[in-house]
């Protein structure tokens, strides 16, 4: 895939997918993959340190209790970030607003928030937990890039596209995570 390939219009897809591949490759959890990919492809102004720091909170359901989804919980900051204002006042009634729809649709999708219940492993469901959660990473991600770029259609004109199109194995993952722990920057 080359960056002539992917319109404005396939973005949100492609978000959805860099997402999902740096939670497969197991370089981040959810909530840190979805706000990472967001902040870096649409130019959030964020480090990629900070954004991560920032979603690791919410991986596993909040702190590993199992509450809300992690991916929308990171969706959720991404939307924040673009959409609120540094005057709170200022911007909080469409910031709130276009969160409310994207939890309403992620609940559409998916059923619930709760990553307790969304990763029940009894719930008939022959997918693994693992993939249900990557699919949920992706589609959230997605979700809130759509939904950011109808309120500020410009970001998606300096997507990073290159970003995008990049992919990680599970070994370079790890490789990537190594160099991350000794404080390298990739």
């Amino acid at each position: 895939m080359n960056d002539s390939v992917i319109t404005p219009v396939d973005v949100p897809v492609f978000i959805g997918e860099r997402a999902q591949n740096l939670f497969r490759s197991r370089q981040m959890y959810c909530s840190e993959a979805v706000l990472v990919v967001l902040n870096n492809v649409l130019g959030g102004g964020l480090t990629e340190n900070q954004a991560s720091a920032l979603a690791a909170p919410f991986a596993e359901g909040v702190g590993k209790n199992g509450c809300l989804c992690g991916a929308l919980a990171g969706a959720l900051l991404a939307v924040g970030l673009f959409l609120g204002s540094s005057n709170p006042v200022g911007r909080r009634k469409p910031v709130q607003v276009a969160s409310g729809i994207l939890m309403k649709r992620f609940k559409l999708r998916f059923g619930a928030s709760c990553c307790r219940i969304l990763s029940r492993k009894d719930q008939g469901d022959p997918v693994p937990v693992f993939d249900r959660c990557a699919q949920q990473t992706a589609e959230a991600a997605a979700m809130a890039a759509s939904l950011i770029m109808e309120h500020r259609p410009e970001v998606k004109q300096h997507a990073d596209i290159d970003y995008l199109n990049a992919r990680d194995s599970v070994v370079s993952g790890f490789f990537k995570n190594s160099l991350r722990r000794t404080g390298c920057r990739i």
